[in-house]
């Protein structure tokens, strides 16, 4: 049976998956919104399905890998809402299966070290939302098998998401919020992870994805400057900065995550262990 990667919200984390496996034999089927976007999806070798809109029972049945990386909403999981009934009858067949959640389902500790044992005490809605859509996924594997693994990401940044164009153009600002400190995870470490994960399962395991120095902000943006050679740009104060709800609410928590297990259990050596690698690598690579 070709293995084969069924992938709900197929996005950057996931194509960076797909490139990894595309070149050993996997069949990917990625699911968009975007008629555009599915031509995108054909160029780098993948079958793109429009979804909502599009009968998914094929694609399941098909299915040997689940990965799930589209977000959830006030109404629930989208994934789950809508078809948690092929979901059940495709479990016993499927080998794996990822849900892709996000370091902000543990809230603010300020600066503090969280691991996956930490309890989950989100503060923003979009935390909360993250946290009903892993117990739901959770909830489903206890009752049907699935196997399931959950994985925590950090922010996330790598080609195209990087801060060099806004320090080029001028508009990147260098917010200060004392003590703050976010964690981060280069694209490509994200897809090594998971694709160890899928070598090695460990149905019921969750793993937080993030490099070995989480950083306060500002030292981000002042390091792309150095690189660029260009002035770091000035500081700002968080309290007085203009900022949209959005941005400011990322401002809300502040943590430092662990990564110990990806390298213990899965045995991951991360490419880019700290931001000044992955931003270096970038700047080499003609962002």
């Amino acid at each position: 049976m070709i293995q084969t990667l069924l992938s709900f919200g197929h996005g950057y984390s996931a194509r960076a998956l797909s490139r990894m496996l595309i070149p050993h034999g996997w069949r990917i089927i990625g699911t968009t919104r975007s008629a555009d976007k599915a031509k995108t999806l054909i160029n780098a070798g993948t079958e793109p399905l429009i979804w909502p809109g599009t009968d998914m029972k094929d694609a399941l049945h098909d299915a040997t890998h689940l990965l799930i990386s589209a977000g959830p909403d006030e109404a629930g999981d989208p994934v789950l809402t809508a078809l948690r009934d092929q979901i059940v009858n495709a479990a016993p067949h499927i080998e794996w299966a990822g849900y892709l959640s996000t370091t902000g389902v543990y809230g603010d500790h300020q600066g503090r070290w969280v691991d996956e044992t930490t309890p989950l005490t989100p503060s923003t809605r979009r935390g909360q939302y993250r946290v009903d859509a892993e117990r739901a996924w959770q909830t489903l594997a206890a009752e049907t098998g699935l196997p399931l693994h959950i994985f925590r990401l950090a922010g996330i940044y790598g080609p195209g998401r990087g801060p060099f164009a806004k320090v080029r153009d001028g508009t990147a600002r260098r917010i200060i919020k004392p003590g703050q400190v976010f964690s981060r995870i280069h694209v490509e470490d994200i897809a090594q992870v998971l694709s160890a994960s899928i070598m090695r399962p460990d149905p019921g395991a969750i793993y937080n994805l993030c490099d070995d120095d989480p950083a306060p902000p500002q030292d981000v943006i002042g390091y792309a400057a150095e690189l660029l050679g260009q002035p770091v740009p000035p500081a700002q104060n968080y309290e007085t900065a203009e900022m949209t709800p959005m941005a400011r609410s990322f401002y809300a928590e502040s943590k430092k995550v662990r990564n110990d297990r990806i390298k213990t259990d899965l045995g991951v050596t991360l490419k880019f262990p700290t931001y000044r690698d992955g931003l270096q690598a970038l700047l080499d690579g003609d962002e």
